[in-house]
């Protein structure tokens, strides 16, 4: 956003001499002396951290509003007032403003806060001295050295990579880990060319975003890119998207701000404008990709979306057939609808099992979720259907059939529902294989299909640890390379086939077994 403050009265460092020397990332808070999120005043030059550490960023901007006493609290002038309001992160350059609680683009008229920038990219730069060089070098040493595990009895490196937490970041965290772990889903990113974004008068330094900049030249798939490719390489314990999340908070505006978000939600919005930006005609818009009307069954039978093809639909892309029959007439109504995931009520019958080894009652399995979606209902009084016959709306049945299996089978389980007043948590453990869900059953044409072409393996789980949707903690496990791993923000741990059993999965994705190839007898 323009901040007013920045063109009026808000004093902004002339002199580059003030600041501290050495890295500006790795600068110090004043207060609490730590290095984490460094945020550098642009009236003082003093250095504190940022909310998410201690807050001392913030506490010095209150304090600088505050009078000294009641003597002087008519000799605090608006000009005073405004001091101490605008800071610099000292590790993207970006500049916020307190006042507008808000990121902040526009600059002075002598282009102060650009000298600062680009003074503090100069001691960024001129730090990486030799010094510098050996002590990462040890540092990278000793970090590969604690991720060396044993693997029956032979040591190997954990390549595993985290991604730290932003704030309230982890519902992002955990969808990225599963994804990348989709290996014809992560391949295809990671094979892509980088796209170079910066040119002109901008090229050559880094490029940092703010979530209300004006129309600027970002790419969702290109960031998605990068950070794909900085997970498992071993060189590193954890990653920061931070750059993936300031575009996520440009395009997406459902996900601007460090409030805990649904995971679920984000993947859909993520799947989606990566959909549409590899089709090249995304405009910033945040509307479905799947298309709910024009949607036939073709020759080819091929999952009917929005525009071209793309790595998304390919992958995710599946076909259910929706089958209303109007129980007046007897009318059978018959429609095509594509889908990238199926979301799965927990039957109410099962609600009452919080954990697996739990005595009372029957365990919910994900055939029962399964069955339950399949199954053929009756439509209440809110979801009449207009029978084309009789020309108006009568009661009527729905059944939902799978006509097409998508290569990657994405399960959302409904944990959470709305009452009067809140959004409840369905805790309810939901039993679910590793290996071999068979979905025949549940085809349109299972006798169209190859036994082994229905079978499908585990390759991710995300799960939600609270009670409520705005609250709580994701995590994910994923298998790499036959072994499965836990993802918890920065933290990457093996972990046994027995523990994912357990988990109380919010999100599953199944990949579909490879059939093996058969050699034709001459």
């Amino acid at each position: 956003m323009e901040c007013p403050h920045l063109t009026t009265s808000v004093c902004i460092v002339p002199d580059a001499a003030v600041f501290p020397n050495g890295c500006p990332s790795s600068w110090c808070c004043s207060v609490c002396r730590s290095n984490k999120s460094p945020w550098v005043c642009l009236t003082c030059s003093s250095v504190h951290c940022g909310r998410y550490v201690n807050g001392h960023a913030k506490k010095h901007y209150e304090d600088a509003q505050a009078p000294l006493n009641c003597h002087k609290r008519q000799e605090k002038t608006d000009k005073d007032r405004m001091q101490h309001t605008v800071c610099m992160d000292c590790s993207s350059y970006s500049t916020y403003c307190y006042r507008c609680d808000d990121f902040v683009v526009n600059d002075t008229k002598l282009c102060l806060v650009q000298k600062v920038r680009e003074h503090l990219q100069n001691l960024e730069n001129s730090a990486f001295t030799a010094e510098r060089h050996r002590k990462r070098k040890f540092l990278e040493s000793a970090s590969l050295s604690k991720k060396l595990l044993k693997v029956n009895g032979s040591t190997t490196a954990l390549c595993a990579t985290g991604l730290r937490n932003l704030g309230n970041t982890c519902f992002m965290n955990a969808i990225l880990q599963s994804l990348s772990n989709i290996q014809q889903f992560c391949c295809y990113f990671k094979e892509l060319p980088a796209v170079e974004l910066r040119n002109g008068k901008t090229a050559g330094r880094r490029t940092y975003h703010t979530r209300s900049q004006g129309d600027v030249n970002v790419s969702l798939v290109e960031e998605f890119r990068k950070t794909l490719c900085a997970l498992w390489q071993g060189n590193q314990t954890a990653f920061s998207p931070e750059s993936l999340f300031y575009v996520v908070w440009k395009i997406m505006p459902n996900f601007r701000g460090y409030q805990q978000q649904d995971a679920h939600e984000f993947m859909r919005y993520l799947l989606d404008h990566l959909h549409l930006e590899l089709q090249g005609e995304f405009d910033g818009s945040s509307h479905s990709v799947l298309s709910q009307a024009n949607c036939s069954r073709s020759a080819s039978n091929k999952c009917c979306i929005n525009g071209a093809s793309t790595v998304v639909t390919s992958v995710f892309g599946g076909v259910l057939q929706n089958e209303v029959n109007c129980l007046i007439c007897g009318t059978e109504s018959r429609k095509f609808d594509p889908f990238l995931d199926l979301s799965l009520d927990i039957p109410s019958q099962f609600r009452n099992k919080r954990c697996k080894n739990q005595e009372n009652g029957p365990t919910c399995t994900l055939r029962d979720c399964l069955r339950s979606f399949t199954d053929l209902e009756e439509l209440d009084e809110t979801e009449l259907y207009t029978c084309l016959k009789c020309k108006k709306k009568q009661k009527s049945t729905k059944k939902f059939w799978i006509q097409k299996l998508p290569k990657v089978l994405c399960l959302h389980l409904k944990r959470f529902h709305w009452t009067a007043y809140l959004r409840n948590k369905v805790d309810t453990y939901v039993d679910f294989p590793l290996r071999g869900l068979d979905m025949k059953s549940f085809l349109l044409e299972p006798e169209n299909i190859g036994p082994e072409s229905c079978l499908y393996d585990l390759a991710a789980v995300v799960v939600h640890h609270g009670s409520g949707v705005g609250s709580g903690h994701y995590t994910a496990y994923a298998t790499h390379k036959g072994r499965w791993f836990h993802f918890n923000d920065s933290t990457v741990t093996l972990t046994e086939e027995e523990t994912v059993a357990k988990a109380k999965a919010y999100i599953l994705f199944y990949v579909e077994r490879q059939v093996p190839a058969t050699t034709e007898k001459l």
